[in-house]
């Protein structure tokens, strides 16, 4: 329950953090409004044409009688938009990383050096082309471990009474998890952390993790919200990537809010 209560109280400070710097938060807000616009556009699309694209995709029931086709054709069209929106809720934060990475990257890095008892920052040396590609690249792989948890969940969902309780509850703890692992990046990428080992990392602290990304993700689903909590969710990443290696955090107001440091 401590972690829990820890991990919260990292997702609370690293919005208290961007609320007493304005600029960062400014910066930070540009890549979740283009990856917005981006994922706003693609489901008007879906939900236009994704009726005609059952229909072609179903030519065998071309001569079903009515109702049955209507029946069929719509309940497939609503299968395909809910599994865009949930791949959208999935991918979001990975797509808005990946398009904001320089921004994000200096939001960080301005966290690290705040909290830093030396004001030391981790920086990983490499070009910021090898940084993308890690990125793209670590990014694709964790969209289909959590694509893999998305479709089990979905199919669970079915289910009589379970799929009505304690799936929906398993899937906001999933994407919690997938949440926290795709924000603690940025910082852990820098300190030159492999995937793997990133994973290790978070498996080892499952209540901080979910403390932190669980109530983030229920925010998420908020429409708009995520754009305006992304640049306090990187910030507080960033504190519990510093919590999970052990570093120390000076005792300011915000390492006060997310873990206090022993003296």
């Amino acid at each position: 329950m401590r972690d829990l209560g820890a991990g919260f109280g990292h997702l609370l400070a690293g919005q208290r953090w961007v609320g007493r710097h304005g600029r960062q938060y400014g910066f930070g807000l540009l890549p979740g409004l283009i990856t917005l616009v981006l994922y706003a556009a693609a489901l008007v699309a879906l939900g236009v044409w994704g009726e005609d694209g059952v229909a072609w995709a179903t030519p065998f029931a071309d001569d079903w009688s009515s109702p049955w086709q209507g029946l069929f054709r719509g309940f497939l069209t609503a299968v395909l938009f809910a599994l865009g929106l949930l791949l959208a809720v999935l991918t979001f934060t990975a797509v808005t990383l990946l398009v904001g990475q320089p921004f994000y990257e200096n939001l960080s890095e301005k966290v690290d050096e705040d909290v830093s008892p030396d004001g030391t920052v981790p920086r990983s040396g490499l070009p910021l082309w090898r940084e993308l590609w890690i990125s793209a690249r670590d990014s694709l792989r964790i969209l289909v471990r959590a694509l893999v948890w998305g479709v089990l969940l979905f199919a669970l969902g079915f289910l009589p009474v379970v799929g009505q309780t304690v799936v929906p509850v398993l899937g906001f703890f999933v994407t919690g998890f997938f949440l926290t692992e795709e924000l603690t990046s940025v910082a852990l990428q820098r300190r030159g952390v492999e995937l793997r080992d990133r994973l290790a990392l978070l498996r080892s602290r499952k209540t901080l993790v979910w403390g932190f990304g669980t109530p983030l993700g229920l925010a998420f689903l908020v429409p708009f919200v995520a754009v305006f909590l992304m640049p306090g969710a990187v910030a507080g990443a960033t504190l519990v990537a510093r919590e999970l290696l052990g570093e120390e955090s000076a005792r300011d107001e915000a390492a006060e809010d997310a873990e206090p440091v022993s003296s």
